[in-house]
């Protein structure tokens, strides 16, 4: 089963777990958020990796699949569907998955994810967020959605609007081989021929309206 059947999958089902609120980051929730954490010693948590977040990463899914929205990116990431073949933990995993509805945590602020570049600062000083591309989905309230969420984090995480950053921002060698992958374009929709530009600057604007 490939990324996308397996998004198409999980989009149809209809079983909702809630996290244990045993398990919830120790700090409070933003608001808006629903906490659906991946299980505590499974998966990209099977080893308990704590972070002090000093930035925040902004991707994009790339995957325009109907039922591929932030529930279930959620459930993938908590039944650990996506697999990190060339990262030390073995799953990809990042913080919070936005669309134009709905936003779900995965992860605690406090511990590190897999999604930006392999074993560097990205990974080991960010909060990861992925905003959905799902078909269906209104981009504009995504974005909308994302920038609140961030302008939250950073009051709650004491992060400066320059530490917000895309994914683009960090370069990628993998942990196997040392493969340079160099800067991924992304999230793709707020670069400018693959550079922060324009688009960038008017979504760190929207954030800054929200502090």
């Amino acid at each position: 089963m490939n990324f996308r059947q397996k998004i198409a999958r999980f989009g149809l089902a209809s079983t909702f777990l809630l996290a244990s609120c045993a398990d919830l980051t120790p700090r409070s929730t933003a608001p808006g958020v629903t906490v659906d954490l991946v299980p505590r010693g499974k998966y990209v948590r099977r080893i308990h990796r704590p972070m002090t977040p000093r930035y925040i990463t902004i991707h994009a899914t790339e995957n325009r699949s109907r039922g591929a929205g932030a529930w279930s990116h959620a459930q993938m990431l908590k039944t650990g569907a996506l697999k990190g073949r060339h990262n030390a933990i073995g799953y990809v995993g990042w913080h919070f998955t936005v669309d134009d509805h709905s936003t779900y945590q995965s992860l605690p602020t406090n511990e590190r994810g897999e999604h930006a570049d392999y074993d560097g600062p990205g990974n080991r000083t960010s909060i990861g967020i992925e905003m959905c591309e799902n078909r269906g989905n209104d981009r504009a309230r995504t974005l909308d959605r994302t920038a609140r969420l961030v302008a939250w984090l950073m009051k709650e995480h004491n992060i400066p609007l320059s530490h917000i950053v895309p994914h683009q921002h960090w370069r990628m060698i993998r942990h196997d081989d040392r493969r340079d992958l160099g800067h991924k374009n992304c999230p793709h929709f707020l670069l400018d021929r693959g550079r922060l530009g324009p688009k960038w600057q008017a979504f760190l604007a929207r954030i800054r309206s929200y502090l």
